[in-house]
């Protein structure tokens, strides 16, 4: 997909996942994308995996739409969704219920759960503190089973997310004009990786960040390259913590830093709720 320009996605990221924008050659192929069978294809998922894949594969069979920021309701399931003021296609996106590519994988994993526990755009899922392993793309689909959540984009922006199937195949909620569909993964272009969700108890340490466009850094320094800015609280999983450069911000100043182990990335613990140096959480020893 092609990315739209700063403004917009900081739109979309308020409201979804961004949707794909394929060359004008490439427009009537989800049609025949949406061949073959939904459900899980391989081996070795956990039981909430395979009921997320049937979840959204039960969307599939439903002839369910995508709708730009559909599935972002008060509670999981579909919505009518809103015009992409870039993408034609989504002129009729107001009046279908559907989802958009986040808010699919949020339905699903809600009904296989029981729990609202992907509420979230594609980068609020991945970086969850929920879960059990990571994935770059270089690792290719090897690792990867069924119920595991593909991102596409970068680090800073991550605008796309499906469900992976098996065999090399996922389900996901496209883009405007079509239906929910199984797709080959796409594993060129920006694919970025993988995640598998843990939906049992959360282990280590859970903190609640504040503030919005938070960043978080490469390196404890205000300096390093910038990983990722959290859209507003976030609730995060705390590795370690260290004494580092001092930063001074929103009236407090503090040299302690946080290692966030979802985001492999740094925060300065001004931006953490609770006490300058946080209780019960060790020194990193790196």
């Amino acid at each position: 997909m092609l990315r739209r320009s700063a403004l917009l996605t900081a739109l979309a990221a308020l409201l979804a996942c961004l949707v794909w924008t394929p060359a004008p050659a490439s427009r009537a192929a989800p049609a025949s994308a949406a061949a073959g069978p939904c459900g899980v294809l391989a081996s070795g998922a956990s039981a909430a995996a395979e009921r997320a894949v049937s979840a959204a594969c039960a969307q599939v069979a439903a002839g369910v739409w995508y709708t730009w920021g559909g599935g972002h309701g008060p509670r999981p399931g579909p919505t009518y969704g809103q015009v992409d003021p870039t993408d034609p296609a989504s002129e009729h996106d107001p009046e279908r219920l559907g989802f958009d590519c986040s808010g699919l994988v949020r339905h699903a994993y809600a009904e296989a759960t029981g729990s609202d526990m992907l509420d979230g755009v594609a980068s609020a899922q991945y970086y969850t503190h929920r879960a059990a392993a990571r994935f770059t793309a270089a690792q290719g689909l090897g690792p990867l089973l069924p119920g595991d959540l593909l991102v596409w984009g970068n680090s800073r922006d991550l605008h796309h997310i499906a469900l992976y199937l098996g065999a090399g195949r996922m389900v996901e909620a496209r883009q405007s004009g079509t239906k929910l569909m199984v797709s080959d993964v796409r594993l060129g272009g920006d694919y970025y990786g993988a995640v598998r969700i843990d939906p049992g108890p959360v282990t280590g340490h859970t903190v609640q960040t504040w503030g919005s466009g938070v960043w978080t850094k490469e390196q404890p320094a205000t300096s390093a390259a910038r990983v990722y800015a959290f859209p507003g609280p976030t609730t995060v999983r705390v590795a370690c913590q260290k004494h580092a450069e001092e930063v001074t911000s929103d009236g407090y100043t503090n040299d302690a830093w946080s290692y966030l182990p979802d985001y492999r990335a740094w925060v300065t613990n001004i931006y953490i709720q609770g006490p300058a140096w946080l209780d019960d959480v060790p020194t990193c020893t790196f």
